[in-house]
């Protein structure tokens, strides 16, 4: 299922005795970070045609839905004891990617209507904050009492850091502050609460994400105290003495009456660092596995990148559809026994793809190596792209790879993750195509269209044309004003058996160019140059 190469790629010395590799994690670091969304644009056959439905039929749809359901209304906190529907404690995360998918969608595709509508809802969002800056609205008024009493079960942190990429999302779409505001104070809130402080909870969610989404959030903000609290939620994760355990002690529980009967499910079994296997919640995984990546970039934290790549190697050498889906059991949305790859029964939830397409896209910002963009490329075109209907508008939770006929796309569903997860993958397709460093520009995916990059100090449009996925064949031309000296990496996908380069028209050997799965060009470019 995996190309072959070294276990990582931050720095590699030869051993000659063995013809393996020595490897150092001593300069991690995020080196090819995405391009802005709207320095991208796709005109191909394959990809455009489904970003223009996203647009016009998957984003309405779900919104109304979530209109519908009770979900939008809940923020204005006027549910009371006896009513009907009540709000559940997952809602928010769902109107959050709603929101999420609609911003990224305001930077590539402005629409004056679909900014006033993001507006009014955010607006309607930020009012359901408590004077602490807690946002969260079944534990603002169905059950107050209960709030972080149960990390394990309730969602919580999960709701909060979906808000929390929600907010960066429209932030960084719009420059407009509203909801980014609102969750920083929510992000200051959390930090007062969970800590090593004398006062504060050692806990952590049951459902990662929050920790992923202080990463964005400081990125965003420069604000590093939200980079320490990601910090600290991964760093406590699966210490002695178990949280989960002591707070459900605190809830006159006894622990082992678990209904998921492991903290595996959680990855909460050990600490990040000892986690060999990939276990558990198959989407919980690939949240905190990105955040862990995210971590290693920005703190240079080795340890937590040999951790992913020893996890990486299991999941995709044992546990791996061809598919790209991931989680073959229904009974703990999650993984089995290793080759335990079952077609007609297999679950592979849509987002348990889509956040292999997370992780394996923060991995390939640290060392673009080929490996990561291989997998990332076979989940996006089959592990999430079978998870929404042709016209936008019907999706699949789980994905059996056989049926008797019996399985069938819904528009909707009660745990209604996956349909606005679609949405804001795609909503965002544009970053997954390229990265670029201070001196290289990186194609991951050969996708029709332009990116508008500066590398090298100098202004750069690259422009893609091809019929991918259905031909081979890829032209990049180069536009600039004055020549620069850069590096062009160009991935040669593990399934090819073959590939060729010309430059301007001219042969160019491949043999002493390949690193970690890319053709590296390093020259003197200049205007009008074609590869």
């Amino acid at each position: 299922m995996t190309p072959s190469g070294p276990v990582s790629h931050i720095v590699v010395a030869s051993e000659a005795a063995t013809g393996r590799c020595r490897v150092s994690h001593s300069t991690v670091k995020r080196t090819f970070v995405p391009l802005p969304l709207s320095a991208v644009s796709i005109e191909d056959e394959f990809w455009a045609p489904r970003l223009r439905t996203n647009v016009g039929r998957t984003l309405p749809a779900q919104y109304q839905q979530c209109r519908s359901t009770g979900r939008i209304d809940a923020f204005r906190l006027t549910w009371r004891p006896g009513q009907t529907p009540v709000p559940h404690m997952f809602w928010d995360s769902d109107v959050a990617k709603w929101i999420e998918a609609a911003s990224c969608t305001l930077a590539t595709h402005p629409d004056p209507q679909l900014d006033a509508l993001l507006d009014e809802l955010i607006a309607l969002v930020a009012s359901a904050q408590q004077p602490d800056g807690y946002l969260n609205t079944h534990f603002s008024v169905v059950e107050p009492e209960k709030r972080w009493t149960n990390l394990r079960d309730h969602h919580e942190l999960y709701c909060a850091g979906h808000l929390i990429e929600a907010g960066v999302a429209h932030f960084q779409a719009t420059g407009k502050r509203t909801l980014l505001d609102a969750v920083q104070r929510y992000a200051d809130h959390i930090a007062s609460v969970f800590g090593r402080g004398p006062a504060q909870k050692r806990g952590y969610c049951g459902h990662p994400e929050i920790e992923l989404a202080l990463v964005r959030l400081y990125r965003a903000t420069g604000e590093r105290q939200y980079l320490s609290l990601s910090r600290y939620f991964v760093d406590e994760r699966g210490r002695p003495p178990h949280y989960f355990d002591l707070e459900a002690r605190a809830r006159g529980e006894d622990p082992r009456d678990y209904w998921a009967k492991t903290h595996a499910y959680t990855q909460s079994h050990l600490p990040v660092r000892e986690q060999r296997e990939v276990v558990g919640h198959a989407v919980r995984a690939m949240y905190l596995y990105s955040a862990m990546a995210d971590l290693a970039g920005e703190l240079g934290d080795g340890t937590l990148l040999a951790a992913c790549e020893r996890l990486w190697e299991h999941l995709c050498s044992r546990n791996l559809y061809i598919t790209g889906g991931i989680g073959p059991s229904a009974r703990n949305e999650g993984f089995a026994s290793d080759y335990d790859l079952p077609n007609e029964t297999a679950y592979a939830e849509t987002c348990a793809a889509a956040g292999l397409v997370f992780w394996n896209h923060r991995l390939l910002q640290l060392n673009c190596d080929g490996r990561y963009a291989d997998v990332m490329e076979r989940a996006l075109y089959n592990g999430v792209l079978s998870g929404v209907s042709l016209d936008g508008e019907r999706f699949f939770y789980e994905n059996p790879l056989s049926s008797l006929g019996q399985h069938h796309r819904q528009p909707w569903f009660d745990c209604a993750c996956c349909p606005p997860n679609i949405a804001r993958l795609l909503a965002s397709l544009g970053q997954y195509v390229y990265g670029r460093s201070e001196t290289e520009v990186a194609v991951h995916l050969y996708v029709q269209g332009s990116a508008a990059l500066a590398v090298a100090g100098q202004e750069v449009t690259l422009r893609q044309e091809t019929r991918y996925p259905w031909e081979g064949v890829v032209e990049l031309r180069l536009e600039m004003e004055r020549p620069a000296c850069f590096a062009l990496r160009l991935r040669i996908p593990a399934w090819c058996r073959s590939a060729s380069l010309r430059l301007n028209g001219e042969p160019v050997e491949t043999d002493g160019r390949l690193e970690r799965g890319y053709a590296r060009l390093e020259r003197t470019w200049r205007q009008g140059d074609r590869v």
